[in-house]
């Protein structure tokens, strides 16, 4: 049921501390995935096969408004919690009303922090405070075209 993979902060910190009690390794990523495209899926695919269970940190509206200007987001934060959900790659969706994830980040001290590939590794969220908990930060390739500003701007063409 997708509606077990949508948590709050405070259900998903007590699911991961169970996880972990378990030895599953956890990863973490996050962002706005306003418009689900191939990219995404394909990114969380990856993001998913670095660990045993994936977190994804989704912005809320108000979040992706400030980040990406008035226009956006297109999809409604549940809708694209929804979306998240559904797919096979992903565990756990929670979403976040922070300027940044860092509050998420720090709850759940994945094993893995993952990024796409145009993040570097000094300017990720959280990066300095998984490294000092034993975890690992890694940037996944960037698939060149796949993007949702693409996708807007062709729609709007």
């Amino acid at each position: 049921m997708l509606s077990n993979k949508i948590k709050t902060l405070p259900q998903i910190a007590g699911a991961v501390k169970k996880l972990k009690q378990k030895n599953k390794k956890i990863v973490f990523t996050n962002g706005c995935f306003d418009i689900l495209h191939a990219g995404h899926v394909s990114y969380l695919s990856k993001a998913k096969s670095l660990g045993d269970v994936l977190v994804i940190g989704l912005n809320s509206d108000g979040s992706v408004k400030k980040l990406k200007g008035k226009s956006r987001p297109i999809v409604a934060q549940k809708n694209r919690a929804i979306l998240l959900a559904a797919l096979e790659a992903v565990d756990f969706v929670v979403v976040f009303d922070d300027p940044t994830p860092l509050k998420l980040i720090q709850a759940i001290k994945p094993d893995v922090l993952v990024k796409g590939g145009d993040w570097k590794k000094e300017n990720i969220v959280g990066s300095d405070f998984v490294e000092s908990c034993g975890g690992k930060v890694k940037s996944l390739a960037y698939i060149k075209g796949l993007s949702t500003r693409n996708i807007i701007s062709k729609i709007q063409a």
